[in-house]
């Protein structure tokens, strides 16, 4: 009804100098009405509707606080619902907000008023919003107000998805609900896990075989997708255990094929396409509860009661789906209710491979420890022969390798094409990672197990890449041996030498390795080290064992001349206490000396000679120690000197026949044995005193006076002279035997033998 009111106030005619509002008194009392049922006061709103104008149904924009839930998923648990309130600002009638606020009185008072019980608002029924909110009396008083079908199955709806199970037997006993409805009601029911709505619901009589299309979600594996769907597939995806056992013991059909899988496979060649969730080819409903597992295993368990694990499904069973989705523990429960280990996957190709190699294939190292822990065959094999091992060689799977070998998988089979699992590992451009991951294991202390040695032997394969922790670890036990032979001969030490593995050459040598050992051409550890970039370092090992353990190694190893040639006298003067000879020539012909005047070593040279080094030695080349110092072409040629000294001592404390001169040169020369005395200085070449001179001097070449007395002669320029002055400055002159050479020998072992004698050593 519309009026009019004055906007101001004062006398005068009407309407003089005033404005006129109109006014609607129905809205204004209606608004009323519904700010009384907002703040539940109940005084105000029943003044509201006393008055004639006031729309009972009147719908209005309020601010309301609403229950509602929200689905929480976990990973392999049970989906959990979460329930909050919230506000917000909608459209609502005075009926609406008293059934929200649970405000029984005003309920009735509304109802008795006229209020509709079926107004449909952007939020629902009246009766949705009661069992929403789960008022048990309210909702009874709207249905018997006369709810609609609508509003009953919408409540139903709200009421199962908030786990309201007295709502629930209120509205199916209301005669209102279609099947539809209830088997909707009763699908939500299951994937949120609300084991009363759903009993309630099987004890109404609803169909619990029906499907309905729902929302089913999951965390792991991520699925977010309408499908049509039975209660007991809801319930498996949400993982719901208690709703799966009620529905298991109420009957439900298990014979039913799900359309959730991720994964679909060529049947002809057995490979695996991720196709994404519910793309894949129907399964059994077994193969759901394995797709989406629930971490307990309950779900799985309660299902193979009724169902066998290893029933086919396109030549596989459900163990091999569980290995698909890298789920080791479903692998754990299928195995313990029985699933065949060693059931093949069948192939229209006659392809073959076991549980274990469809494991190892995928790189899924839990699941294939699953197998192992349930004592499947390590060494099984596919039709082409290959292993376990060996596929994972083959599709370079580091940690399923190391798993394997830790339970200890043979590492010497081969298969049809004559492989092993090392030999496809090269071929797979993979050896590096096959080496790293077998030394990982191998460096805890496990020995790999190899019934064929010639295929594979763990000492071999460790001495070649070098790793001295994993070989710490091999030669701890007792039963290798440190000098077995591939088939070509070579052993572990050998196998350092040739890869420049110092540190296990070391380790190999002091445990008691044979480095004379040969292999089948005629190499032995020794020499393989000498073609080394290390060879100082292989070298350095072999002497320090030789001091350490005073071992004469030999086999082409040779101590002594190691120590001469690198100059280590310390070394020099053990062996040589040791009683090492001296003397002796190495397998190339030369003695230490030799070796040591070939790299210039004064100190070395003389500390040898010292010992009874022989300076005077050639070899088979026709060198000797002088002819291999004076090869180096360096000035003051330290070793030359002291090589040249002791060539010079030998030859003239030694004596040696020579042609003296006499009277000045003026004489006939003839032959004498001259040799010095060397604790006097005396050079002497007869038994009179006038034979025996003690030199002042010596000198290469004859002196003037000399040439002008054989001037005559010819012979003046005779190779070989050199002349010593006396003390009593008697001057005689020599001629030996090997020309100038020869005689600046003698001139140097005089002047030495003399100095020595008047200045001491």
């Amino acid at each position: 009804m519309m009026v009019l009111r004055h906007a101001g106030g004062g006398g005068g005619g009407f309407l003089t100098g005033k404005q006129v509002v109109p006014v609607n008194c129905e809205e204004e009392v209606s608004e009323r009405l519904l700010e009384a049922s907002v703040c539940n006061d109940v005084k105000s709103a029943l003044r509201c509707l006393a008055d004639p104008f006031v729309d009972v149904n009147y719908v209005g924009a309020v601010c309301l606080t609403i229950r509602k839930t929200e689905v929480v998923l976990r990973e392999e648990c049970p989906s959990e619902v979460r329930v909050d309130y919230e506000e917000f600002r909608t459209d609502v009638t005075a009926l609406f907000v008293a059934v929200t606020n649970g405000n029984l009185s005003l309920v009735r008072k509304l109802l008795s008023a006229g209020a509709d019980v079926n107004l449909r608002l952007f939020r629902g029924f009246a009766t949705a919003a009661a069992a929403r909110e789960g008022h048990h009396e309210i909702l009874q008083i709207l249905l018997k107000a006369g709810s609609s079908q609508p509003a009953c199955e919408e409540a139903l709806l709200e009421a199962s998805s908030h786990g309201h199970w007295q709502l629930v037997e209120l509205l199916m006993g209301s005669d209102l609900i279609r099947p539809h409805a209830a088997v909707h009601a009763l699908v939500t029911a299951c994937c949120r896990g609300f084991v009363e709505v759903v009993d309630a619901l099987i004890k109404c009589g609803v169909d619990i075989n029906t499907t309905d299309r729902i929302l089913l979600q999951s965390f792991k594996p991520s699925l977010h997708a309408n499908a049509d769907c039975t209660a007991l597939v809801a319930a498996i995806v949400s993982r719901q255990i208690s709703v799966v056992h009620l529905l298991l013991e109420a009957g439900v059909r298990t014979d039913v094929k799900v359309q959730l899988g991720a994964w679909s496979w060529d049947l002809a060649s057995g490979e695996e396409f991720r196709v994404g969730a519910g793309l894949a080819e129907p399964y059994p409903i077994t193969w759901c509860a394995v797709e989406y597992f629930e971490a307990t295993g309950c779900i799985l368990q309660m299902l193979l009661q009724h169902i066998s694990p290893d029933t086919p499904h396109y030549g596989r069973t459900l163990l091999h789906h569980a290995i698909l989705c890298d789920n080791g523990e479903a692998v754990r429960v299928l195995l313990k209710c029985g699933a065949q280990i060693e059931t093949p996957v069948k192939t229209t190709r006659k392809i073959e491979f076991r549980p274990i190699h469809m494991a190892a294939r995928l790189g899924f190292s839990t699941v294939l420890q699953s197998l192992i822990d349930s004592s499947c065959d390590l060494n099984s094999t596919t039709e082409a022969g290959e292993t376990a091992l060996m596929i994972c060689a083959r599709y370079k799977r580091g940690e399923c390798l190391q798993v394997l070998a830790k339970a200890g998988a043979d590492f010497g089979l081969i298969n049809i094409a004559g492989q092993s699992a090392c030999s496809i590992a090269r071929s797979s451009r993979w050896y590096l990672g096959f080496q790293q991951a077998l030394l990982d294991v191998i460096r805890t202390g496990t020995v790999p197990t190899s019934t064929n040695m010639s295929v594979f032997a763990p000492l071999l394969f460790v001495a070649q890449s070098g790793d001295v922790l994993a070989l710490k670890a091999l030669i701890g036990h007792a039963d290798f041996d440190l000098d077995m032979q591939d088939d070509r001969g070579f052993s572990a030490v050998m196998f350092a030498a040739m890869e420049g593995h110092v540190d296990a050459f070391r380790l190999l040598v002091y445990a008691g390795a044979d480095v004379k050992q040969c292999n089948k051409s005629g190499e032995n550890a020794i020499t393989l080290s000498k073609l080394s970039k290390n060879r100082d370092l292989f070298e350095k090992v072999m002497l320090e064992f030789a001091l350490e353990k005073g071992n004469r190694i030999s086999g082409g190893f040779y101590a002594l001349h190691c120590a001469a040639r690198r100059g280590d006298l310390d070394a020099v003067r053990l062996l040589a206490s040791k009683g090492y000879d001296i003397n002796a020539s190495d397998g190339d012909g030369y003695t230490p000396l030799m070796l040591a005047a070939r790299e210039g070593n004064g100190k070395m040279c003389e500390l040898l000679i010292s010992f009874g080094a022989h300076v005077d030695v050639k070899n088979a080349k026709g060198e000797s120690a002088l002819s291999l110092a004076r090869k180096l072409g360096k000035l003051h040629n330290e070793a030359e000197n002291v090589i040249l000294n002791a060539l010079a001592l030998k030859l003239v404390l030694g004596g040696s026949k020579v042609k003296k001169h006499t009277k000045g040169g003026k004489g006939t020369p003839h032959m004498k044995l001259v040799n010095m005395v060397g604790s006097s200085g005396i050079l002497r070449w007869g038994n009179s005193s006038c034979r025996n001179v003690i030199c002042r001097e010596a000198e290469v070449g004859p002196s003037l006076n000399f040439q002008r007395n054989r001037q005559r002669k010819g012979d003046v320029n005779e190779p070989g002279i050199f002349r010593v002055m006396t003390t009593k400055n008697k001057e005689v002159h020599f001629v030996c035997d090997g020309g100038m050479e020869m005689a600046e020998l003698w001139v140097r072992g005089i002047r030495l033998v003399t100095g020595e004698a008047i200045f001491g050593k």
